[in-house]
């Protein structure tokens, strides 16, 4: 199982200190996904050896409109192993289920942002996965958290309706953010998820890396075509 977080100069807590507690609470991994104007700079590799976990280096994507959003996706898609993009508006939730090289909507139920059946429908299409992020609810009080609530709770009938795929995630922007699976599997069991949705959400960041690190390969041709190595073909 995978976080995805939002580390210094984004958060409030570095790359290092985000893996070290995620390896705590038992994370294979962290998505490392600030935002594209506050990258963080950090070396992978000899963080997660010093952890044992996986570091990801993850973008998301934050624009007014959609041609500006278009831009930073392709900028950021071949150098970026997870690309996001910051929803919460009905034009940039659109413009994201839209794009097969979007890997995430991003809270798309925050500020103004909705989902209808035509956006989750052309999610499960296009392979883009809705963000259930539990921030507001683990760190809101109040009439934000009450919406929170509602919004999670129409995001998983359509998400389901439409079978769409979808990561789950607390949104940490500091080390004390992070909560343990279990913690989080409880979190979403009062909202209504099962634990088994929980953890397929926290699973799939960990899928998309997968996936992206064989796409990103040099072996990669298209979809289903592999260039065999010189081993292969001995």
């Amino acid at each position: 199982m995978f976080e995805a977080v939002h580390a210094h100069p984004d958060g409030a807590a570095t790359v290092a200190r985000h893996a070290k507690t995620a390896a705590e609470y038992g994370f294979d991994g962290i998505v490392v996904r600030n935002h594209g104007d506050a990258l963080a700079e950090f070396d992978a590799e000899e963080v997660a050896d010093r952890y044992d976990v996986d570091v990801v280096e993850g973008v998301e994507v934050r624009a007014d409109d959609p041609s500006r959003a278009s831009g930073f996706v392709g900028n950021h898609r071949d150098s970026r192993t997870v690309v996001a993009v910051h929803g919460g508006t009905d034009a940039i939730n659109r413009f994201a289920v839209e794009q097969p090289a979007v890997d995430v909507l991003a809270h798309p139920m925050a500020g103004d942002g909705d989902v209808n059946h035509v956006i989750a429908n052309a999610a499960a299409e296009n392979g883009v996965r809705f963000e259930f992020s539990f921030r507001r609810v683990l760190r809101a009080d109040g009439g934000q958290r009450v919406q929170a609530i509602r919004g999670l709770r129409k995001l998983r009938e359509l998400v389901e309706d439409a079978d769409a795929p979808y990561v789950v995630s607390a949104g940490p922007r500091s080390h004390l953010h992070l909560r343990a699976p279990r913690d989080l599997v409880a979190v979403g069991e009062t909202l209504g998820f099962t634990a088994e949705q929980v953890e397929t959400g926290l699973a799939e960041w960990g899928r998309i890396v997968e996936r992206n690190r064989r796409i990103q390969g040099d072996s990669f041709v298209e979809p289903g075509v592999y260039r065999a190595s010189v081993d292969d073909e001995e």
